[in-house]
């Protein structure tokens, strides 16, 4: 009884959604213009390459990815990036919740003559799933996750899921 309850919550979340994996809702949201780096392969390379974190504040302050910079998405400016004098040729890897608006991110920096940029795929939600750490910002590791939206939280497995307003 209790795996036909599993199931059938399964099939109400991924009803309720409209999507059936995170690769569907990706397609459904992204262009696919910037290439995406898995969490495992960022993970391999995170202390050579910038991290930038393009949630709002109020998610970040919950938690993020060590080293991470906040950019922010609504009030994202590109001169933030470009008065750091970032060189060209850096690898920089952007991440969000699952991968939309970093997407979005990403393109204007690219935009903007950087040649080596990623989107995390997944995001954070992805990096928790995969069991890496995340920080406050007390520099602390935290189980802490801030899921965005009731609806956008079906995709954070691992954690504890947080709301802010």
């Amino acid at each position: 009884m209790k795996i036909f309850t599993l199931l059938i919550t399964l099939l109400y979340i991924t009803t309720a959604s409209g999507q059936n994996s995170l690769e569907d809702l990706l397609k459904k949201y992204n262009t696919h213009s910037i290439p995406y780096i898995s969490v495992s392969e960022l993970q391999k390379i995170k202390d050579t390459v910038l991290v930038l974190d393009a949630r709002e504040k109020k998610e970040y302050q919950i938690s993020h990815l060590q080293d991470a910079i906040h950019v922010g998405y609504i009030d994202f400016k590109i001169d933030s990036v470009l008065k750091q004098n970032i060189p060209k040729d850096s690898t920089i890897v952007v991440y969000c919740s699952l991968g939309i608006r970093s997407e979005d991110v990403s393109e204007k920096l690219k935009k903007a003559g950087y040649t080596k940029v990623y989107n995390l795929y997944g995001g954070i939600f992805e990096w928790k799933n995969q069991n890496y750490s995340v920080i406050n910002p007390k520099n602390e590791v935290t189980e802490e996750v801030h899921a965005y939206s009731k609806e956008w939280s079906i995709w954070l497995h691992k954690g504890i899921k947080t709301y802010t307003n």
